[in-house]
């Protein structure tokens, strides 16, 4: 069986855990997920790339946001245990917009960007990449890696319909070599 690697939008998944799970986050084990999607397409799950933020915080810290980066700092710890996936951290943005806090991940497109670039130069055995994400900023280096004979596999999910938070541009779901919408059923329970 060809081996492959999986590279997971850590925000996407998440709004999408939500969104699958009527409002509440599904319970779900990471990596036994991953192999699911990679064994889908008869490969095996060499390795697996999860790209996050840790969760903002404050010059003087509320009591919220230093439970929410204990319970993050706790996850990334119990996630890095295993030899089979590796974490990559970009940063949490806040932004003050009319009277509100939006809150916004910076530089993990980068990050999962840079890791695409580096396969056919780390991983020459690598020919298929499974990346679950839904961004359209990934369309050039798709199309790069495809000069390379790297296939690209996108697991992800999308609405036809206009302002859904998972509409978008048709022009990844062209780009990649195939693409999949993924499914409650998709995320094994804990």
């Amino acid at each position: 069986m060809n081996k492959t690697l999986v590279l997971i939008d850590a925000g996407f998944l998440s709004k999408l855990s939500k969104y699958l799970g009527n409002g509440k986050y599904l319970k779900y084990d990471l990596i036994k997920f991953s192999k699911k999607l990679a064994e889908k397409q008869n490969l095996d799950c060499k390795h697996i790339f999860y790209y996050t933020a840790p969760p903002f915080q404050s010059d003087n810290s509320s009591i919220e946001e230093t439970k929410r980066f204990r319970n993050y700092e706790k996850f990334i710890s119990n996630l890095s245990k295993d030899s089979s996936i590796s974490v990559r951290e970009g940063r949490c943005q806040r932004l003050k917009v009319d009277g509100k806090f939006i809150y916004g991940q910076k530089g993990v497109d980068a990050l999962i960007i840079i890791d695409l670039m580096s396969v056919p130069i780390k991983y020459k055995e690598i020919k298929k990449v499974i990346l679950i994400a839904n961004d359209s900023d990934f369309v050039p280096v798709v199309k790069s890696l495809k000069e390379w004979g790297i296939e690209i596999i996108l697991y992800t999910h999308y609405s036809k319909k206009r302002g859904s938070s998972f509409s978008r541009s048709n022009e990844l779901l062209r780009t990649v070599s195939k693409y999949i919408q993924l499914k409650k059923e998709d995320f094994p329970e804990m």
